[in-house]
């Protein structure tokens, strides 16, 4: 029997890495080293995602959440008193703590680590900065301050900080904000129609300090007057305007002031009457329950009752009315009047010598204590300064015929000159600016036939008056004159105007029971005020104007 061999069996992978020694081969040595190398970048990779891991962790821990957001809505539900800082304080403060109130006019992000704020309270703005900080302000506290509507009402807490240069973009330009907290008071819940910072900016692009600045500033929107007072909330919240406005009640104090020093007593006339003051043509007719009733179209006849009963010297400071469908630069429908009216010793210039001297009190009232305000003015509607005389020499003064002749002399028709035409006006003005370098004067002794049924004649020539009108910039901002106090002559000027003296019967009867000589002035607010800034529009200087095409808002 032969003998049976088993079959041949390959060689085993040991015996393949193994050399003839019986130690690895070189292949097996390079399949090791490739596995070791790839499980530790296995290991490096899983270490990394890790890592990774632990970081989105940590960042996803917002250790600033209680120094930023919404606060609930105020409800009055606490009060803990505690002291709030205006912005243009800020200068003096810097290193200490401070808390502001105001609004977020501008923000600008730089990358997610870094916002800039631009911070606004009425007339003043500040540059605020809030940086990321370990343990303090998070990428998210910077994310969402960077995303606050413009107009959002912010507190913000932090300290002030001295500026490397200044400014240019805030009126307080020596120090910014460095923030550490900020919470939302009141957010925007609409679209604005405009921004504040486009309504702020100059309308006389000239005033750019060269032709680059110039071709920036065109690139900006121009918001128009219409757009503006259809939407004068938001307008108002320019810094011009604000300063316009603390420039308004400052006249209205300056007048007081000045007037209550001097014995005038400060009175309420009714804005409804029975009668038109002065002519039924300019006077608005409402119903008033089975009658009529008229809106006063000033103070006038309150006035002068009041002197008819000894109050002596009055002013009012109210509205007027009047139904003229003028739609100039210089006319509204109603408007605020500063009235005053007082008893007569001698002669009816006493009058117009404290009215001047009133006016000139408010001049310089707001040039001395309003600096600021009319240069936040400046900026937007750029002018040269209002001039007056203050020397002994004492304001200028003109009769009406002096007046026609000097726009005679350049080459106005004395035809054409029975009354000054509003051209004819500013005309006027120029010439006097450039003859006696003042933008502020009087004329004198106008004609009769051109002032109200209650004007005292000339005792000498009856074609003229005892009346005078003031003028700035070559516009009339005061109508005034000396009263009829005697009830005779009265009544014949009321019916030569085509007044029936029956028809305002007790306004006459005031005169019959005694009433001394006596004269006054009626002054429109905006007016003064929209000619000393030259803001050229009266509705500039009107919070809500109204003409014959405005009754909103």
């Amino acid at each position: 029997m032969a003998d049976t061999q088993p079959p041949e069996q390959p060689p085993s992978d040991q015996s393949q890495e193994q050399g003839e020694d019986g130690g690895p081969t070189k292949s097996a040595l390079k399949k090791a080293a490739k596995a070791a190398e790839k499980e530790k970048k296995a290991a490096e990779k899983a270490a990394k995602q890790k890592e990774l891991a632990q970081q989105k962790a940590d960042s996803d821990v917002d250790y600033a959440v209680e120094n930023y957001g919404a606060l609930p809505l105020n409800q009055s539900q606490s009060r803990p008193r505690i002291q709030r800082d205006e912005i243009h304080t800020l200068s003096n403060r810097v290193g200490e703590k401070i808390l502001v109130r105001a609004r977020v006019q501008t923000s600008r992000a730089q990358g997610n680590k870094m916002v800039f704020l631009n911070l606004r309270q009425k007339t003043d703005s500040i540059q605020a900065l809030l940086v990321v900080t370990p343990e303090k302000v998070s990428k998210q506290m910077v994310k969402w301050a960077a995303s606050l509507a413009d107009e959002s009402i912010v507190l913000v807490e932090g300290t002030a900080e001295k500026t490397s240069e200044p400014i240019k973009s805030a009126t307080v330009s020596d120090v910014e904000i460095h923030i550490s907290k900020i919470h939302l008071i009141s957010g925007l819940d609409a679209r604005l129609p405009f921004s504040v910072e486009d309504a702020t900016r100059p309308d006389d692009l000239t005033r750019a300090d060269n032709e680059s600045d110039i071709s920036a500033e065109v690139q900006f929107k121009r918001v128009l007057l219409e757009t503006r007072l259809n939407n004068r909330v938001i307008d108002l919240r320019t810094t011009t305007n604000q300063a316009i406005f603390k420039l308004q009640g400052a006249i209205g104090d300056l007048f007081r002031e000045y007037l209550s020093a001097r014995g005038f007593i400060e009175i309420h006339s009714p804005k409804l009457q029975g009668a038109a003051t002065e002519s039924g043509a300019s006077v608005f007719q409402v119903s008033y329950f089975k009658g009529k009733a008229f809106l006063a179209q000033s103070p006038q006849l309150a006035k002068q009752m009041a002197i008819a009963a000894d109050f002596e010297r009055v002013y009012e400071i109210g509205p007027v009315f009047r139904a003229e469908d003028s739609n100039t630069h210089r006319h509204m429908t109603e408007f605020i009047g500063l009235d005053l009216e007082m008893a007569i010793e001698e002669h009816y210039h006493e009058v117009m010598e404290t009215l001047d001297g009133m006016l000139k009190n408010i001049f310089s009232g707001l040039r001395d204590k309003y600096k600021k305000e009319i240069e936040t003015v400046q900026r937007q509607y750029p002018a040269d300064d209002f001039k007056w005389r203050e020397g002994p020499e004492g304001t200028l003064v003109l009769s009406f015929r002096e007046a026609v002749d000097i726009l005679v002399e350049d080459g106005v028709p004395r035809e054409d000159l029975d009354d000054f035409s509003t051209a004819n006006e500013k005309r006027l003005g120029v010439l006097i600016k450039k003859k006696y370098d003042t933008d502020y004067y009087i004329i004198d002794k106008f004609p009769m036939e051109l002032r109200p049924f209650y004007t005292m004649p000339d005792p000498e020539d009856p074609t003229l008056s005892n009346s005078y009108d003031f003028f700035m910039r070559g516009e009339e901002i005061l109508s005034g004159a000396q009263r009829i106090h005697d009830p005779n002559l009265l009544c014949e000027k009321m019916r030569s105007k085509g007044v029936d003296p029956d028809s305002m019967k007790s306004y006459v009867d005031g005169f019959r029971m005694g009433c001394p000589p006596h004269g006054g002035g009626g002054i429109g607010l905006e007016r003064v005020l929209m000619l000393f800034l030259k803001l050229n529009n009266i509705r500039r200087a009107s919070l809500f104007p109204r003409d014959p095409k405005r009754l909103e808002p």
